[in-house]
């Protein structure tokens, strides 16, 4: 009976040890406020990269060409992120057909003469496996690859479920680098939508990053405005708009709508786009070019 006993009461301490663990674990991921953080700022303006910035006409050859011999870009994510880099490739293809020569080509590497993009060189995304690891993975590959000067991160669903806590950890983190870091360029991103609304979880955590970005004066990469407008500037977010273009309940789609009426191959163009419509994905491409043009110096001016 006193070996039994000692037994229960050894498994008992072990799940209790095993318990608070976890929760000491799960506590790490929750920065509840940033007041008294040392804010890095590497600029005098935010750059907030958002659906007003999809017009790639407006973008000046030379600043794409700039950033095409400037910067030397690692892009880590998973699904959701990949409607980036996927309409990236279908716009390199659509603007020429022998995309190593298209003005928006790119590649890992960078080789002939197209934009290096490391695209997925980081696993994992922002949320997976956890939401702090990908900062000591971005330290590794940073500190293996000294050519690299502009980082980008994407969320995959996990900012629809965080908590305010949640995004100071990940603006910290951000931050962190950016400091430790100065000569690279650390872009962040909002959540993609998730039909929840204006008045939703996703779109209030994304306006917290929106707003500590505008305050802060860092680079923003507005994922989840850009997929809330139409190539129009019509306003789907207050629809319950979702990753997919639908909207109203499921009962329409945007991007399919408006492809209905207009021409493939000459208005937009036929890509993969990962949960989406390929339409998503041109947006997010044209986006991505304005943001990378900015990053190489160019200030936005399109008169």
């Amino acid at each position: 009976m006193e070996t039994n006993t000692v037994i229960l009461l050894v498994l008992a301490g072990l799940f209790v040890f095993v318990i608070a663990g976890y929760v000491w674990t799960k506590s790490q991921d929750e920065t509840p406020s940033l007041q008294g953080e040392v804010i890095y700022q590497s600029q005098q303006q935010p750059i907030i990269i958002n659906h007003s910035n999809t017009q790639l006409s407006l973008v000046p050859k030379p600043a794409i060409e700039r950033a095409k011999t400037s910067l030397h870009i690692v892009y880590g994510h998973t699904s959701h992120g990949s409607q980036i880099t996927d309409g990236m490739t279908g716009l390199s293809q659509f603007s020429l057909a022998s995309s190593e020569s298209s003005l928006y080509s790119w590649n890992n590497g960078g080789t002939s003469g197209s934009l290096d993009l490391r695209d997925g060189a980081i696993s994992g995304d922002l949320g997976s496996p956890d939401r702090i690891s990908w900062a000591d993975r971005t330290r590794t590959y940073l500190n293996a690859n000294r050519d690299v000067n502009v980082l980008m991160w994407s969320w995959c669903g996990q900012v629809s479920t965080a908590k305010e806590s949640h995004i100071n950890t990940y603006l910290s983190l951000m931050n962190k680098l950016e400091s430790e870091y100065p000569d690279v360029k650390f872009v962040y991103m909002t959540g993609h939508l998730d039909g929840t609304g204006s008045s939703g979880n996703l779109n209030i955590r994304n306006e917290q990053i929106r707003k500590y970005c505008r305050e802060n004066n860092k680079i923003l990469y507005d994922f989840a405005d850009i997929e809330s407008y139409d190539p129009d500037g019509n306003y789907y977010l207050d629809k319950g708009a979702d990753d997919g273009c639908n909207y109203n309940g499921g009962l329409n789609n945007w991007a399919i709508d408006w492809q209905n009426r207009h021409l493939k191959g000459i208005d937009w163009y036929e890509c993969s786009s990962a949960h989406s419509e390929p339409l998503n994905a041109n947006q997010k491409a044209f986006a991505a070019w304005w943001l990378w043009a900015r990053l190489a110096g160019w200030d936005g001016n399109t008169r």
